[in-house]
């Protein structure tokens, strides 16, 4: 049976979650912080990790590589609530196996898991065009990531005063 460690801050949704995966059958167990989720990992090592982009203030990502040190075999699925191209990709890259948007079901984050163990039968997913809006957005993240999250340095790349782009910043993302 495989072994999944539910990183995620919220503790109301990671428990939630561990109890779901524990009903369809996997052996699940959860972590609040990066600290948690390590030594949770070093006792014994996951199969299958959900992790949650934002881990109180800091990074999800972070913990990838040393997760995979751990069990290089091991399949991560970030979860995050401000879903941009920009994380999926660092995601991704990184070695996580898929990157969703919340609010997901779990059904959903054991199909994730399952298409990442046979890509050959794995649907790509139907890509639309984006808004005008959320090209906007994803290009203000990644100019932000570029410049290691300060706000005036962004503001002064993109040629916008800084305080149009807080504004900007303050707003959930537009949709796809």
């Amino acid at each position: 049976m495989d072994y999944v460690l539910v990183i995620d801050d919220d503790e109301t949704f990671n428990g939630v979650l561990t109890r779901a995966l524990r009903r369809r059958g996997l052996d699940a167990d959860g972590a609040l912080d990066a600290t948690g989720a390590l030594a949770a990992a070093g006792r014994r090592s996951p199969d299958r990790v959900v992790l949650d982009l934002s881990l109180g203030g800091t990074s999800g990502l972070a913990l990838i590589e040393p997760l995979l040190d751990i069990n290089p075999d091991c399949r991560i699925v970030v979860l995050t609530g401000y879903a941009s191209i920009a994380t999926a990709v660092d995601a991704i890259k990184l070695g996580a196996v898929q990157y969703l948007a919340k609010p997901v079901e779990v059904d959903a984050i054991v199909a994730a898991f399952d298409a990442a163990e046979r890509p050959e039968t794995a649907e790509l997913p139907e890509i639309e065009p984006l808004s005008v809006d959320r090209l906007e957005w994803e290009h203000i993240q990644r100019i932000l990531r570029e410049h290691e999250g300060n706000i005036s340095a962004t503001a002064r790349a993109l040629k916008m005063h800084r305080r149009t782009l807080q504004r900007k910043l303050s707003k959930r993302p537009a949709k796809s």
